[in-house]
């Protein structure tokens, strides 16, 4: 059965998830507010766990004094060339400031990845890096580092906050792009390709259980919403792989002909997408980027994370704690939009 709704209750959606699952101090650059303002707001908000350094390190581990102190990091797969490029990021950051960093990748199973984590807490690292598999689970993983008296720096995937509170962890930074104004950057493209009161029907590859991803879809939606005749008609799971988001962007536009506009919210959405159209030229898609695939009048925007430089960033940041300086709780990167004629580099991906 189609399901159509409009934009205005989509974001009336998007604001009750917002309000379940985002009250915590991490601000996610999703409060109704730009990019632009996306480390002021839910910052300081109560109730949340305390991500505040409080001016620096107060207490580190004892390996942190090592000539080379050892770095863990766990990273979700290898599969996503996202995550090639920020493996590459952390070991050449380790590299460059001094440390001796680990990578453990889970192969996308959040109980392999707690099991990793508690292996490298065994050898008492200076920190741990982690990019969760999923939000919720990864709680747990916090809180064994904690235990461990391990600082814990997260980047790309936001951990639960609910569920951090629930366990009594917390973390020392969020790192990661602006999601919320790259939804925008790309929902206001929409408007100005097509103009600001065209007729949109808009089918979703999107990944719900991904909180970064549903905030994407908040930015879109947000930016969307100003024209009247946008309607999102379905939405689907792509699971963040290419295979996944080709058969269910097919099934998508099986069962809702009007589509005319596909929103893909990570890269592996993007080119599952792409793929799924094949020769058709009367839907076109946005999204987050997929590497090294050309825009072209049908897939005419994208915007993209630069995940080496991520890695290397947490890395700065790590060493930055160890010697005794202010790390903010969350820093937002921008991203870089493409448009049709334009190529996003190797590392450049959604």
């Amino acid at each position: 059965m189609r399901t159509t709704r409009t934009l205005g209750t989509a974001v009336a959606a998007a604001a009750a998830l917002l309000a379940l699952t985002a009250c915590g101090a991490v601000d996610t650059g999703t409060g109704g507010t730009a990019g632009g303002d996306a480390t002021a707001g839910e910052d300081s908000g109560d109730g949340g766990p305390d991500t505040s350094t409080g001016g620096g390190a107060a207490e580190l581990p004892a390996s942190c004094s090592d000539e080379n102190p050892y770095v863990a990091v766990a990273l979700p797969n290898l599969t996503n060339p996202y995550y090639v490029a920020m493996k590459k990021g952390f070991e050449d950051g380790g590299a460059a400031n001094g440390f001796d960093v680990e990578v453990q990748v889970a192969d996308d199973d959040d109980a392999q990845q707690l099991a990793q984590v508690q292996s490298m807490l065994q050898k008492k690292p200076c920190a741990l890096a982690l990019n969760p598999v999923k939000s919720e689970p990864a709680a747990a993983i916090v809180k064994a580092a904690n235990d461990a008296g391990v600082p814990v720096f997260t980047v790309n995937v936001i951990v639960d906050e609910e569920a951090l509170t629930a366990q009594g962890a917390t973390i020392v930074q969020y790192l990661g792009a602006d999601n919320f104004a790259g939804g925008q950057q790309m929902g206001e493209l929409v408007l100005e390709d097509f103009g600001a009161d065209a007729e949109l029907s808009i089918g979703f590859v999107t990944e719900p259980d991904e909180r970064p991803v549903v905030i994407r879809d908040e930015g879109f939606t947000d930016a969307v919403t100003a024209n009247p005749n946008a309607s999102v008609v379905a939405q689907v799971n792509g699971k963040v792989k290419p295979d996944v988001s080709l058969q269910v962007t097919g099934e998508m536009l099986q069962g809702n002909p009007s589509i005319n506009l596909i929103w893909a919210s990570t890269g592996p959405a993007t080119y599952g997408a792409l793929q799924a159209l094949g020769s058709r030229t009367d839907v076109k898609v946005y999204g987050f980027c997929a590497s090294e695939e050309p825009l072209t009048e049908v897939y005419a925007g994208c915007v993209a994370q630069e995940p080496e430089i991520y890695g290397t960033n947490v890395v700065e940041q790590i060493r930055l704690y160890v010697d005794g300086g202010d790390v903010e709780p969350e820093i937002l990167l921008p991203l870089k939009v493409f448009v049709t004629g334009e190529t996003p580099a190797p590392g450049e991906v959604g």
